[in-house]
């Protein structure tokens, strides 16, 4: 059974950052691509970042580029989202994810993901 763990979220002021973790388990890990994804109240999850499978490159939403960074440790089956400069409009509920089938092409489309966890809630202060 695949799981997906998210760590890492709470309250940040604004302008601050937070490193959010997230361990699978159930699937071999360094197969698949991962993706994070975000909602916030009121608004449909969209696309935050995903990293491949295979060397490690990453893609980030337009707006997102310069603040967040994805890296993935393979050893520990575990993908970091760290997140700087933070602003109010951050403010949602952070999923992470695995492709639904090894060796994949890394997406930035919900629908190519099959596993998802539980979602780690990020509140920024302004």
């Amino acid at each position: 059974q695949v799981q997906m763990v998210e760590s890492g979220g709470g309250l940040v002021q604004a302008g601050g950052s937070l490193r959010l973790s997230c361990a699978a388990s159930g699937l071999t890990f360094r197969n698949h691509c991962m993706g994070w994804f975000r909602q916030a109240p009121g608004k449909e999850r969209e696309f935050v970042a995903a990293i491949s499978w295979r060397s490690g490159n990453t893609d980030y939403a337009d707006s997102l580029k310069g603040r967040f960074t994805l890296s993935r440790d393979n050893a520990k089956n575990t993908v970091y989202l760290q997140m700087n400069s933070l602003k109010p409009e951050d403010m949602a509920v952070y999923y992470c994810a695995a492709d639904r089938t090894a060796w994949g092409t890394m997406t930035r489309e919900q629908r190519g993901y099959d596993y998802w966890g539980q979602g780690t809630q990020v509140t920024v202060s302004s």
